[in-house]
């Protein structure tokens, strides 16, 4: 157990799933899983773990922003011997072409928070996900006609929707890293897979749009991802 993780070692797999909420795990274990069990409700951070077409798998909820998810992915590569880490989240999109409920396939992610530099002394601002992992995933999705786009992401501390200036923002991205959306967790899941030697990805559905203001509902937001969904869960059965 860690301070933030009350499971048992057994009962984490060596893959595991992680959305931002926690009622989105309560989600996919309820409505694609079989045998699922809770295993984790330390600080209501929720996980299960089950099977789907006979592969094990854990789906556990990382929370919103680098530093919760950077506490969640490092206990589970460090402590619980997890392997692979499949984010499964939700973004907005700063591209036209993009349209809600799209899935995002996440190439590099862009920082300008100094996640980093406070763990490991090292000023990296762009870090890239496992090219292993994104290759199953783009395989598999072909596999099953559905469509993602591939692409480099913004990571930010804070909401998109909150940010007073997106124009400024955009402005400050390097022109060469073609960032087509933002979200607030996958570059502390890369850095840390990166330091610890471990694997990870990223797949982001999304949820509102910069260009014409769209966005879905909260409830939708919990359970409309299914496409995600299912791509990283089939995704699983391969590794």
């Amino acid at each position: 157990m860690t301070p933030h993780i009350n499971a048992k070692k057994d009962d984490i797999t060596k893959i595991v799933l992680s959305p931002g909420d926690p009622l989105r795990a309560k989600y996919i274990a309820e409505n694609f899983l079989e045998n699922s069990r809770l295993v984790n409700t330390t600080r209501n951070m929720l996980a299960y773990t089950g099977t789907y077409k006979g592969t094990d798998i854990t789906v556990f909820s990382s929370g919103m922003g680098m530093p919760s998810m950077g506490i969640y992915c490092y206990e589970l590569y460090k402590f619980y011997n997890v392997e692979k880490i499949i984010r499964i989240g939700s973004c907005g999109s700063y591209q036209k072409d993009l349209k809600l409920l799209d899935t995002i396939l996440v190439d590099n992610s862009y920082t300008e928070s100094n996640f980093a530099y406070t763990l490991n002394n090292d000023n990296c601002r762009f870090v890239e996900s496992s090219k292993f992992l994104n290759s199953i995933i783009e395989e598999t999705s072909e596999s099953k006609g559905l469509s993602i786009f591939k692409g480099n992401v913004f990571c930010s501390d804070v909401f998109d929707k909150y940010i007073t200036d997106n124009s400024h923002l955009l402005n400050r991205f390097p022109d060469e890293y073609n960032i087509i959306g933002a979200e607030m967790e996958s570059f502390a899941l890369f850095y840390t897979a990166k330091l610890l030697n471990k694997e990870a990805a990223c797949l982001l559905t999304v949820v509102d749009t910069i260009s014409d203001k769209q966005e879905i509902s909260a409830e939708d937001r919990e359970k409309s991802l299914d496409n995600m969904i299912f791509i990283a869960l089939e995704t699983c059965t391969k590794l």
